[in-house]
This record gives C-alpha cells, structure tokens and sequence, in this order.
C-alpha cells in the first residue's frame, strides 16, 4: 500500500491563534478523553487521521482547543475530523510531536503562536490548522482512496478464506440465552447519527418491541435513550461498567486465537458472559448471531458501511462487514441517516391557518347547542369587561 506525504503549511507560514488557556486532558484514546473533558479544557491527543466521530465527540465537550501529536490527516484517505473541529471554530493544533503526550494531566496550559506553554515552558511546538490548511490537504488526501480501495478487495478474499465456515455454516456461533427466534432484533453501534436515529425510530422500538442489542458503547447509547439492551456484543473496550451490570446478557468478541481481552474486565463486574471467537468488527459478530439465532429482521442502527467509515474505524482494507452483509441478505435493513430521510416542515403561515380552522370549528360546534351558546356568550361577556378595562387604564 502507497503511504502519501502530506506538506501542510508550517507554523511559520500560518497565522497565529490568539493564546488560548485551559488545563490540559491528556489521553491517547480520543474516546476515553471525551469522558472527562470539559468545556475550557485542553484536549491533548495521540489521534492520527482525526475520524469525524471522535470530532463530533469532542466539539460536544466545547474544549478550549485540541492538541493533536499525530497528524490528523496523513493523506490515506479523506477524513472528516479536522474540518469539523474548525468548522465549529475550535483551534487544532496539528503534529505536536511525542512531548505533548508527557504533559501532566490537568496542568494548565497556554497555546500561542503554534506552541503549548506549560508552567513558563514552551513543551510542544505544532501547526495551527485553519480552514484554507485543511481543505488543501484533504484534497491531496482523496487521491489515497484507490490504495485503500485495493487493500479493501485483497482483505476481501483473505477474510472469506478465514471465516469460510462461519460465514456459509454458522460453524463457531456460541449458544445464547437470549430468545431471537422469529422477532425483530435492533443493532445500535455507536456511529453516525446514532443518536437522531434511535430517536426517529421510538415509535418502531415501542410498537415492535424488538431485542436489543448494543454493540460495546452503543449499549450505553440504548440506555441514554431510556432503552435497556437486551444483548451487549463487543470486545467491551467502550461500554459503560454501568451498562455491563444492567442486565444484558454479555457476548465477549475474541479473536480467533481465543485472547478475549474483554473478558477479565467483564467476569470482574460478577458477570458471567459468552465468548464468541471470529475475525472482523464487532458489530459483525452481532449480525452474524442474530441471523444464526433466526432473527426475523435486522435493523442496524450507526453501522459502518463506506471504505471511509472503515478507515475511520482504523480498520483498512477491512471487508469482514461487506461479506457479512451478505450473509445475512434480505433480512438486513440499514436504519443509518433514517432521521434525515424525512423531516416534516411545516410554515408559520400553515400553522395559523390550522389554528384558525380549529378555533372555528370549535366555536361551530359550540353555536350548535343550547349550552356552548351560553358558553360562547359569557365568553364574549368577559372579553368585552376585560377590554373596556384596558381602555380605562390607557384611555
């Protein structure tokens, strides 16, 4: 695979960022950061090509600015965290180097001039990103898809040689507790939208009541939105120990080598989970358990689909998802983004116009009997006193 080389403008030929001060949140796991950042923060991360979900994560903590050690494009593909972080006006501090990482957490800091100052030292020097920076290496980055789409065929053939069994037989899918014969099973992976999404389908989830199954943080996910999962599938290296003792039954993702790293953590909390050994993402170990358990549908909700969803992942050239997919058919129905198919809009105008109408139609309905007539009438009656007595008072 090609590796492209990325020149961004050096922090001589950009214009400084005004000295910004905060205590610094140091993390090389952007994830785990976003759990104790807090709004003035200095968010100091380990975190190459910024994803768009760890973006949005840490735009929602409003943190001071972002410190980045790594490069946050390196030009394999085009990645969507750093124009997010600029866009909502949050300075990024690009390639800092490995010193960052040894600040002190909760040491205050200071940026300026493309430089972190700690305790009057300068501790890390980067590049201040702006808009024009990001945009022009985005464009010299998109050219790396054709790489990442090669390896993305290769991996293709090379998982299917792996998981042959799995993928036709089922060979290797554990036994559950968890009844999934003939019922509709929800998947939520904490992606893209997975929160707008799970809201638009309450109405779904009440009516059909489906078995749920949150994919490591998206069991946390369920719960935020006043739902608890039913099934927690994951190597377990995002999910709440809150969420681990709810009650779900836990299936541990190991690898195929049978290290489940998962699974010490899980048996700490007094849970005793399942362990299911197969290559590839987690959340395709939660499709492929469903179909082996003769769910009757699947919704997944904040899966990963696209080759640039995968790279954000950090997994490329990963096909284990696309095989996956196919395995399990028609039975599968990608609920991601479902939340901006439709929104109802509705004009100011309209509004009033329904109001009218319902107010007449009210009043109609009133005029009709001998009672809402009266009603009407002492209506009128208490209208007309209130309004001579605002007369009184401005006349």
């Amino acid at each position: 695979m090609v590796q492209m080389s990325i020149r961004l403008p050096s922090r001589r030929d950009r214009h400084p960022a005004p000295g910004l001060s905060g205590p610094a949140r140091v993390d090389r796991r952007t994830k785990n950061l976003t759990k104790r950042l807090r709004p003035g923060d200095v968010a100091v991360i380990d975190h190459e090509d910024l994803d768009r979900v760890s973006a949005e994560a840490l735009v929602a903590c409003r943190p001071a600015a972002v410190v980045n050690a790594s490069s946050s494009i390196s030009g394999r593909y085009p990645n969507l965290g750093p124009e997010i972080l600029v866009a909502a006006g949050i300075p990024l501090l690009d390639h800092a180097g490995p010193d960052a990482m040894a600040i002190k957490e909760g040491t205050p800091v200071t940026i300026e001039d493309g430089s972190v100052h700690a305790e009057g030292h300068t501790v890390a020097t980067g590049t201040v990103l702006d808009t024009e920076a990001v945009q022009a290496a985005m464009a010299l980055a998109r050219a790396g898809l054709s790489d990442q789409l090669e390896a993305f065929a290769e991996n293709t053939m090379d998982y299917l040689r792996k998981e042959r069994e799995l993928l036709f037989d089922g060979v290797g899918v554990p036994d559950i507790r968890t009844d999934l014969d003939g019922r509709h099973v929800l998947i939520v992976v904490r992606g893209y939208h997975y929160k707008e999404d799970l809201q638009t389908l309450r109405h779904y989830i009440r009516e059909y009541k489906p078995i749920l199954i949150g994919v490591d943080g998206g069991a946390d996910a369920l719960i935020e939105a006043r739902h608890k999962p039913d099934l927690i599938v994951g190597d377990m290296d995002s999910v709440s120990d809150d969420a681990l003792r709810c009650g779900a039954e836990i299936v541990v993702h190991a690898y195929r080598d049978g290290r489940a790293p998962g699974l010490e953590r899980v048996r700490s909390l007094g849970v005793e989970p399942v362990v299911f050994p197969a290559t590839g993402t987690s959340e395709d170990v939660a499709m492929l358990l469903a179909d082996d358990k003769g769910a009757e549908l699947i919704v997944a909700v904040g899966t990963h689909v696209t080759l640039v969803e995968f790279l954000d992942k950090g997994r490329s050239g990963m096909a284990s998802t696309f095989l996956t997919r196919l395995r399990v058919g028609g039975k599968l129905v990608d609920a991601k983004g479902v939340s901006r198919l439709y929104r109802a809009r509705i004009s100011g105008l309209s509004l009033v116009v329904m109001l009218t109408v319902g107010l007449l139609a009210l009043g109609a309905a009133l005029w009709s009997t001998d009672g809402g007539r009266a009603l009407i009438q002492v209506v009128g009656a208490r209208i007309d006193d209130l309004w001579s007595s605002i007369q009184g008072v401005f006349g």
